[in-house]
């Protein structure tokens, strides 16, 4: 199986499931729509990479009536329900099917965000794609991550599995959606959150930031330089 599938497999439970698996679920969406920087009745163009269902940018959408979003995935079924999503709020985003780490993705951005995704990216492919949503953004725009991250070191990174296996079957995973989660897991390729940092930085953003962390649940970003 490979990523594509194990998230369309994913799409009809995949909502349901996310304040288990996502025990920080409030605090982590929470500060990852409140860090945007634009008044609420802007007329924001942006992009949500990596959309799944559609929940990060449902939030965004829905706190950001005038925001225009093109959503972009390789999963078409999780697509369909981001875009149902979308319709209950009376929008008709664009959407891009593809995987945003090899096709084009277009510019001119107020807004990037992404969640629960560029994780899934090896390390050097997570840096080229930094400096990638560096160029795709206006100046003065932002980029927001809200993603995992691995420990930076050993120990750390124990830690922060078991305290997420605890979380979560303190909150009553079953056993099957345990499994299901962890299979998907096996996709991901974490990197520490320093080193993304550096990164960001080093694709040209300004203002690096981490503004939210609970073990490996992070939200993190920047700015392209007004001119």
């Amino acid at each position: 199986m490979n990523i594509q599938t194990a998230f369309n497999r994913a799409a009809a439970e995949y909502d349901g499931l996310r304040r288990i698996l996502i025990p920080c679920f409030d605090d982590f969406y929470g500060t990852s729509v409140q860090v945007i920087p634009f008044e609420r009745t802007k007329p924001l163009k942006a992009l949500d990479l990596g959309t799944g269902t559609g929940l990060y940018s449902g939030m965004v959408q829905a706190l950001f009536p005038n925001a225009e979003f093109t959503l972009m995935d390789f999963a078409l079924e999780m697509l369909e329900k981001a875009q149902a999503r979308f319709a209950g709020l009376g929008k008709s985003p664009q959407v891009l099917i593809g995987d945003y780490a090899e096709t084009d993705f277009g510019n001119s951005y107020d807004l990037i965000i992404s969640a629960l995704s560029i994780h899934h990216l090896s390390n050097t492919n997570k840096a080229t794609l930094y400096r990638r949503i560096y160029q795709a953004l206006k100046p003065g725009g932002i980029f927001i991550n809200a993603d995992q991250v691995q420990g930076k070191t050993a120990y750390l990174d124990k830690l922060y599995r078991q305290n997420w296996l605890d979380s979560v079957q303190t909150l009553g995973v079953s056993a099957d959606e345990l499994a299901a989660a962890q299979k998907r897991m096996e996709f991901d390729r974490l990197a520490p959150l320093d080193l993304q940092l550096s990164c960001l930085e080093a694709a040209g953003f300004q203002d690096v930031d981490c503004w939210y962390k609970n073990f490996s649940f992070v939200v993190f970003g920047g700015y392209r330089e007004t001119v």
